[in-house]
């Protein structure tokens, strides 16, 4: 793992979130994506050489809607960018790490992504990322 690539925060409103970590940080978003497949609309913000993503469900089912009907909002995951994520998936389930998802998935940013389950992790949800190569 190369480093930690960010820190996605779940919350109700992106809208209202955007406000306010454009205050707490004195800087705007710099992005906005939906990802159809999670049921998710992210927004992105730079802090230093760090991002944070703020998700917020698009619908009842989705796995951020899940998450803060059971926990609130707040800190969801913490992602790590790889360079070779099929690589990276085998070695982690050596390991005895569950993961969540065999086949990595395009997710936001650019992103190839995959998860491992938070029982193996401590109770923290991990994502692995690598950028999308042409």
């Amino acid at each position: 793992m190369n480093k930690i690539e960010h820190i996605g925060i779940a919350v109700k409103s992106l809208e209202n979130s955007n406000q306010l970590f454009e205050k707490l940080f004195g800087e705007p978003h710099y992005k906005i994506e939906e990802v159809l497949t999670e049921g998710v609309k992210t927004s992105f913000f730079k802090v230093g050489l760090n991002k944070i993503e703020l998700l917020e469900a698009t619908n009842p089912n989705s796995p951020i809607a899940k998450f803060i009907e059971k926990k609130g909002e707040g800190i969801h995951h913490i992602a790590f960018d790889v360079e070779d994520i099929v690589q990276e998936l085998q070695r982690l389930e050596q390991e005895g790490f569950t993961i969540l998802n065999k086949e990595p998935k395009k997710g936001a940013d650019n992103k190839l992504v995959a998860f491992l389950h938070p029982k193996t992790t401590n109770g923290v949800l991990v994502e692995l990322c690598q950028e999308i190569r042409d």
